[in-house]
Order: C-alpha cells, then sequence, then structure tokens
C-alpha cells in the first residue's frame, strides 16, 4: 500500500469522526434545550485536518501526472493504438455501416 493511501484512509478516519462529533453535540444540545449556532472548535479543527490529508493523498495517491500533448513520449501506447490497423475511426454513421474491414470496439 502506498503512503499517500494511508494517509487518505487516515483523513477519510477523521472527517467520520468529526461528523460523528458533530451528530453528538446536536443531540446534546437538543437535550439541554439549546440552540445549535456551530460545532465546536475542536470539530472544526477536525475538517480542516481532515480535509486537508485527503486533498493531500488525492493529489499523491494516483501518481504521476502524463502530458496530455499527443506527440509526447509518455502517450506513445496511445499513438501505438491508433496506428493499429484495427483501429477505424468513422466519419459518419454511414460510412461504419459501409465498412467492413473496421473492427470497432
Amino acid at each position: 500500500m502506498n503512503l499517500g493511501f494511508l494517509v487518505g484512509v487516515f483523513g477519510v478516519l477523521i472527517l467520520s469522526h468529526a461528523a460523528y462529533s458533530t451528530i453528538q453535540c446536536i443531540g446534546l444540545l437538543k437535550i439541554m434545550e439549546e440552540e445549535f449556532s456551530r460545532p465546536p472548535i475542536n470539530v472544526i479543527l477536525e475538517l480542516i485536518i481532515g480535509l486537508a490529508l485527503c486533498m493531500w493523498a488525492a493529489l499523491t495517491f494516483p501518481g504521476k501526472f502524463l502530458s496530455i500533448h499527443p506527440d509526447s513520449d509518455e502517450n506513445r501506447f496511445v499513438i501505438m493504438f491508433l496506428s493499429n490497423s484495427l483501429f477505424c475511426i468513422s466519419v459518419n454513421q454511414s460510412e461504419f455501416m459501409l465498412s467492413s474491414e473496421c473492427f470497432y470496439y
């Protein structure tokens, strides 16, 4: 498992605990017949920390960002796939119906 994945799981756990704490706070305020204005400061800090950990994990877990330029070396697999003779792009539906040598996925 990746470090980003573990940080993401930890961030989700912190966010879940903050949600549970907010629900408990609302329940306690209902019992005491007081109005709910905002969650306690420790819940707000948990939300900020959990959100920051989840965002960091979302940016680091997927891996290296690749270039979107078509002539990049990182897109060599896509260029090889497009140059394959079995892959054809039809301009309109009539060509698709008439074309028998192309194999479509």
